[in-house]
């Protein structure tokens, strides 16, 4: 099989039907045989009963329904374990990662590249949904020390060796984009049009993106603990010089009772520093604990097979 399309879905009833049928008219034209994957995230909607209906009517849909909500990532990597093509496509269900540039990312990647990842260069986004976007991949590139191209996301195709070695990085904290970086391999990018989200919601709010940008950070990079250690010993050198000052101070005779303000400001900066080095120790300690339970990244609750003709 040389095409898999991977999708997750969540709340998008309306826009399956849609999705599919311009799936197959864009792949139909370069490719024989390919799969569609639909990943079903526990969606609270119809999602599922779509799927199904859709899988009797084109013999190239899989399902996949999980059995309960993991997240977007994680349904991706349900897709990705279950995909058999050489080359695999990762796409988002709600339309605006539009189907009909697949045929294009095809032709870039036979070029000699093992990905190729969409560039949205003129997003068709909300005000607020660009800023919290920006603001968590610059946010995320600061913690983790690599680049990060916020108009790249999950959108691209990606060669079954790619995929081979991300499906080998079974870590609880999944983020895809990360992942595809961290393998390497050749690796390419080309400008694509990016539609409107016309019926569906985003599921990520501020809220989400704060938590997935410090999942991501605990997962990827130990900046955190390193700045933590330059604060403490920046206040160490505060309290060092302090000390000293008041012993200048106390050899000629300028102090006569010990001062309350200074004691006070002392213990709530130096409780506050230990408060927030505890905090983030125990939380690189927490995801340290829920790495080495070992549980399943997923669960599958049903696959609809493919269908034959």
């Amino acid at each position: 099989m040389l095409l898999s399309i991977i999708s997750p879905v969540y709340r998008a009833e309306a826009l399956l039907t849609q999705l599919v049928e311009r799936i197959v008219s864009a792949v139909s034209p370069i490719c024989d045989e390919f799969e569609i994957i639909l990943v079903d995230d526990a969606s609270p909607d119809h999602s599922w009963q779509h799927i199904e209906k859709l899988a009797g009517i084109h013999p190239q849909i899989k399902g996949i329904k999980l059995s309960r909500n993991f997240g977007q990532h994680y349904a991706i990597t349900a897709g990705l374990d279950h995909a058999a093509g050489e080359w695999i496509v990762v796409m988002d269900c709600d339309l605006q990662d539009r189907p009909e540039e697949i045929p294009n990312l095809y032709r870039k990647a036979l070029e000699g590249f093992d990905v190729v990842q969409a560039r949205r260069e003129n997003r068709q986004d909300g005000f607020l949904k660009k800023l919290s976007s920006k603001l968590f991949y610059r946010t995320l590139a600061w913690l983790t020390g690599s680049e990060q191209d916020e108009t790249i996301a999950n959108f691209g195709i990606y060669h079954r060796r790619v995929i081979a070695e991300v499906v080998k990085m079974r870590e609880s904290i999944r983020y895809f984009p990360t992942m595809i970086k961290w393998v390497g391999f050749r690796q390419a990018a080309i400008p694509v049009v990016h539609a409107e989200n016309g019926e569906r919601q985003s599921a990520y709010n501020l809220r989400r993106l704060f938590n997935l940008a410090l999942d991501i950070m605990l997962a990827y990079s130990d900046k955190p603990i390193r700045l933590t250690v330059k604060l403490g010993m920046l206040v160490s050198l505060a309290g060092f010089v302090f000390a000293l000052y008041t012993l200048y101070r106390y050899w000629h005779g300028d102090i006569i009772v010990a001062g309350y303000a200074s004691l006070i400001i002392s213990i709530w900066l130096l409780t506050g520093f230990l408060l927030i080095t505890l905090g983030m120790v125990g939380l690189y300690v927490g995801k340290t604990f829920e790495g080495v339970k070992d549980r399943p990244i997923y669960i599958v609750a049903q696959v609809l097979k493919i269908n034959k003709a």
